[in-house]
C-alpha cells in the first residue's frame, strides 16, 4: 500500500477543494457573529502561517494560544502545526501560578492572546523565560497599551500576509500538532503531546457511525474549551468532514449556547455535566427550539440520569456519555445504544447510556487489579488501563510518565468494571474510591443515584475517616431552589438510597451545601471539598 502520511494540511486541503462554501460560524462579542467560508478560513490559515514564520516560528517551536472557542483559534489549529511548529493550548482557568510553569515547561516562544486575558499575561511576562512575541487576537487592529516588547496585532499581521503557504507534504506522521497539559487536581500540570498521526486517527474515529458521527451534514458546536483536550476533537473533525463549526466564542452562558442552537439550527454539541444541568435549567424557565439536535455529548464526569432522562424522553435529543482524558486525545468510549439493546425498556436505556460505553474501534482496554485481569461481571472493580494509535505513551519532560505508563499501557487512575455486554462503567478514581471496613464503596454510583433525585442539582460524595470502619462516604449535596434544607429532606435522600445500596453503602452524613468546587474544566474537585470539610468531619 501508499505510505502516505497522515498529517493535518491534508484537512484545510480537502476542505478547501469539497466544503469552500461551508461555513465557520464565529461568535467573538455579545453582539458580534461573524461568518467565514471555508475557502475564506483556508486562506486565513496561510496567512497566519505566513505571519506566524515572520515573527522566527520553525519545525518544532512551540506556539501558545490563550483564547476562547473563535475562527482565529480554529485558524491556529491548523496554522501552527501544518508547518511542522507545536501548538500549545493553554487552559485559560488554571491558576496564575500553574500558568506561568507550563508556558516555562513547554518553552513557547510565540503566545496568541485573546485581547481581554492580554493584561494577565502582561503581569506575568517578566517570569514568561521563553516567550519572544505577544500576538493579540481580536476584531480591532488596536494594540492595547503596554512597556512590552513585540506585541502584534493579529489581524493586522494577516493582512500584510501572504494567502498563499506550501505546507510540507513529506511530514513525519509522527511529528508533534499539539500540547495540551492536565488540568493537575493534584501538583503541577502534566504535559501530553499529540502527534499528526494521533490527531487524524482521532478524526476518523469521531465519524464513525458508532462514535459521535460526525459528517458534512452537521452543524457542530463545541462547548468544551479547545484549550481542554482539543475541544474532544470536534474542531479537527469538523474541518476534515466539511462539517458547518459553530463556535460559542468568551464568556458564553446557557442563554447563549441555546440561542446559538436556536438559530443555526446545531445537530451536534458536546459538553461536560455542569454545562448540560445550567443549559437544561435555562431551558426549562425560558423554552428554544433544540428539535434540530440529533445529539449531545457528554463527559467529564458522571451524567446524573435525571439529566439524562430528561433530554431523551422530554425533548427527544440522544444523551450520549462518553469517557477520555488528556491523555487520550480523548475520545476512549461512548454510550451507543447496540442492536442487542433494542427491546430494552426505558428504564434499562437510560441506565445504559449513564454508563461510559463502548470502546472505540482501534482501541484496547484491560481493567485489572492485584488479581490481574477482572471478569466482565459488572460488579468486579480494577484500575481501567488503556492503548492505542491515539493515546500518549508518555508525559512531556515529567518524571511521573514512570508511574502512568507501563507495558505499553496507560494506567488511567480510574476504577472501573466491564458489564457482561462490554461497556465500561466507571466507578471512581484511584483516590477518590472509598474502602470502608474492607469493601470498596463508590461515590460515583452514590453520586448519580442522588443526582436522579427530583430535589437535587448536584452531589459528590467523598471518604472521610472512620474508628471502626477506616473510612466512610460523607454526601455533599446542592438542592434545587426552593427546597427545604432540613433532616426530613435528610432521610428522605438516605431512604432512596436504601432502595438501592446495602445498608453499608449508605453515608453516615449528608450535608447540604451552596456548591460544590470545581476544576477548571467543571469536574468535581473533590479534594477541595476534603479540605473544606476537614474541621467538620474530625470533630466527629
Amino acid at each position: 500500500m501508499m505510505q502516505t502520511p497522515l498529517i493535518l494540511s491534508t484537512f484545510i486541503t480537502r476542505a478547501e477543494r469539497f466544503f469552500p462554501n461551508k461555513m465557520v460560524i464565529s461568535r467573538t462579542g455579545e453582539q458580534c457573529i461573524q461568518r467565514f467560508t471555508y475557502r475564506e478560513w483556508a486562506k486565513r490559515t496561510r496567512k497566519l502561517s505566513n505571519a506566524l514564520t515572520q515573527l522566527g516560528m520553525k519545525h518544532g517551536t512551540k506556539v501558545g494560544t490563550f483564547a476562547w472557542n473563535h475562527h482565529r483559534h480554529l485558524e491556529a489549529y491548523f496554522a501552527v502545526p501544518c508547518t511542522g511548529a507545536i501548538l500549545h493550548m493553554i487552559n485559560i482557568r488554571l491558576s496564575p501560578e500553574h500558568i506561568m510553569y507550563i508556558i516555562n515547561h513547554a518553552e513557547d516562544e510565540i503566545l496568541l492572546v485573546d485581547a481581554e486575558f492580554f493584561p494577565h499575561l502582561e503581569k506575568m511576562a517578566p517570569m514568561l523565560k521563553s516567550v519572544k512575541h505577544f500576538v493579540i487576537m481580536g476584531d480591532s487592529k488596536d494594540i492595547p497599551e503596554t512597556t512590552l516588547e513585540n506585541v502584534h496585532s493579529y489581524e493586522a499581521l494577516l493582512e500584510s500576509a501572504s494567502d498563499e503557504y506550501d505546507y510540507p507534504q513529506d511530514l513525519d506522521e509522527n511529528t508533534p500538532a499539539g500540547l495540551c497539559y492536565t488540568s493537575a487536581t493534584t501538583g503541577l500540570p502534566k504535559g501530553v503531546i499529540y502527534t499528526h498521526r494521533g490527531l487524524v486517527l482521532q478524526s476518523y474515529a469521531l465519524g464513525l457511525s458508532d462514535a459521535m458521527g460526525v459528517c458534512e451534514r452537521d452543524i457542530a458546536m463545541s462547548v468544551v474549551p479547545m484549550f481542554h483536550v482539543n475541544a474532544w476533537g470536534i474542531p479537527f473533525a469538523g474541518v476534515f468532514y466539511g462539517t458547518t463549526q459553530v463556535l460559542p466564542g468568551p464568556g458564553f452562558n446557557p442563554a447563549v449556547l441555546l440561542d446559538l442552537i436556536e438559530s443555526e439550527k446545531v445537530t451536534i454539541t458536546a459538553g461536560v455535566p455542569t454545562i448540560w444541568l445550567a443549559v437544561l435549567k435555562e431551558l426549562e424557565q425560558s423554552p428554544r427550539d433544540i428539535s434540530s439536535l440529533r445529539g449531545i455529548v457528554c463527559g467529564g464526569s458522571a451524567s446524573p440520569k435525571g439529566l439524562i432522562r430528561t433530554f431523551e424522553e422530554k425533548y427527544k435529543v440522544p444523551f450520549i456519555v462518553g469517557y477520555g482524558m488528556t491523555e487520550t486525545s480523548p475520545l476512549v468510549s461512548l454510550s451507543v445504544l447496540t442492536s442487542s439493546m433494542d427491546n430494552l425498556t426505558t428504564d434499562e436505556r437510560i441506565d445504559r447510556r449513564a454508563l461510559q460505553g463502548l470502546v472505540m474501534p482501534g482501541l484496547d482496554i484491560r481493567v485489572v487489579n492485584e488479581n490481574g485481569e477482572v471478569p466482565w461481571d459488572g460488579e468486579t472493580m480494577g484500575e481501567l488501563t488503556v492503548r492505542g494509535p491515539w493515546i500518549a505513551s508518555e508525559y512531556y519532560k515529567d518524571e511521573r510518565t514512570e508511574e502512568a505508563f507501563k507495558d505499553g499501557w496507560l494506567y488511567t487512575g480510574d476504577i472501573a468494571v466491564m458489564t457482561e455486554d462490554g461497556y465500561l462503567k466507571l466507578t471512581d478514581r484511584t483516590k477518590d474510591l472509598i474502602k470502608s471496613g474492607g469493601e470498596w464503596i463508590s461515590s460515583v454510583d452514590l453520586e448519580n443515584a442522588l443526582m436522579s433525585h427530583d430535589d437535587v442539582y448536584e452531589a459528590a460524595v467523598i471518604a472521610v475517616p472512620h474508628e471502626k470502619w477506616m473510612e466512610r462516604p460523607l454526601a455533599c449535596v446542592v438542592l434545587n431552589e426552593n427546597v427545604a434544607e432540613d433532616d426530613a429532606k435528610v432521610q428522605e435522600l438516605k431512604d432512596s438510597l436504601k432502595v438501592q445500596f446495602a445498608s453499608w453503602w449508605i453515608p453516615d452524613e449528608i450535608l447540604f451545601v451552596k456548591e460544590i468546587p470545581k476544576t477548571s474544566v467543571g469536574k468535581f474537585l473533590k479534594a477541595a471539598l476534603r479540605d473544606q470539610l476537614k474541621e467538620h468531619y474530625t470533630k466527629k
